[in-house]
C-alpha cells in the first residue's frame, strides 16, 4: 500500500485593524506577525519530502505560501476548491459588544446554525475541499503535499476525516494561525489526522 500525507495549512494572521469579517473580499494581507508565522511554518517542512503545493486564491493564502515555495523549491497551483467559505456577514464587524450581527434585520439569516443558514453550508465546504485533498493525493502519491487554505475550510475536512459531525462551536476550533492539520493516506483512504502549530510561540 502507498503511504501520502497531506498538509492543509492555515494562513497566517491577515491585517484588520478595522476588526471586520473579511472572508473572500479582495485586499487583506498578512501583517508583519503572519509573515513571521508563514515563514516558521513553512521552515518546519524543510526536511519534509513534498512533491506538491497549493492554494486558495486569495491575497493571504497566496502571502502565506511564498514561503513554502522558497523551501520546497516547487511551483505553487492556486485552488479555487481552497477558497474561504462563503459568508453573507462579510463586510461586518461581528465580534464583541459593537457586533452588527445584534440588528435584527440580520437575525433573518441565523434561523438554522447547523447549515449554517448564513453563508455556504459545511458539507458543500467539506466536498469542494477534499476534492483538492484528492488531487493534492494524486499528484504527490507516496509523498507529500501542501495545501493553504482558511480555517473554517481545514476545521470542515478535520471533522469529516474524524467522522465528526461538521456542525460545531467556532470557538472550540482546533485550527490556530499557520497552524497545519495532516491527513495520512493509505492509498485513497484516511488512516490518520494530525495538528501541529509550528509558529505557536510568535
Amino acid at each position: 500500500m502507498s503511504s501520502t500525507i497531506v498538509h492543509l495549512v492555515r494562513h497566517g494572521e491577515v491585517h484588520n485593524p478595522e476588526k471586520i469579517l473579511y472572508g473572500r473580499m479582495p485586499g487583506y494581507s498578512l501583517s508583519e506577525r503572519g509573515r513571521k508565522q508563514a515563514a516558521t511554518t513553512a521552515a518546519s517542512f524543510a526536511d519534509h519530502d513534498v512533491a506538491y503545493l497549493a492554494a486558495s486564491p486569495l491575497q493571504r493564502v497566496q502571502e502565506t505560501a511564498e514561503p513554502f515555495v522558497e523551501v520546497t523549491g516547487l511551483e505553487l497551483h492556486t485552488d479555487d476548491d481552497l477558497l474561504e467559505a462563503g459568508n453573507r456577514f462579510e463586510g461586518l464587524r461581528t465580534r464583541g459588544w459593537r457586533s452588527q450581527l445584534f440588528n435584527p434585520v440580520r437575525w433573518q439569516l441565523m434561523y438554522n446554525p447547523l447549515q449554517p443558514s448564513w453563508g455556504e453550508h459545511y458539507v458543500d465546504i467539506a466536498a469542494r475541499v477534499m476534492k483538492a485533498v484528492d488531487r493534492a493525493r494524486e499528484a504527490a502519491e507516496g509523498r507529500e503535499a501542501i495545501l493553504v487554505s482558511h480555517q473554517l475550510p481545514i476545521v470542515c475536512i478535520q471533522r469529516a476525516a474524524r467522522g465528526q459531525r461538521l456542525w460545531h462551536n467556532p470557538a472550540r476550533r482546533q485550527c490556530d494561525l499557520a497552524s497545519v492539520t495532516s491527513l495520512v493516506f493509505q492509498d485513497d483512504q484516511i488512516v490518520d489526522v494530525h495538528y501541529t502549530e509550528p509558529a505557536q510561540e510568535l
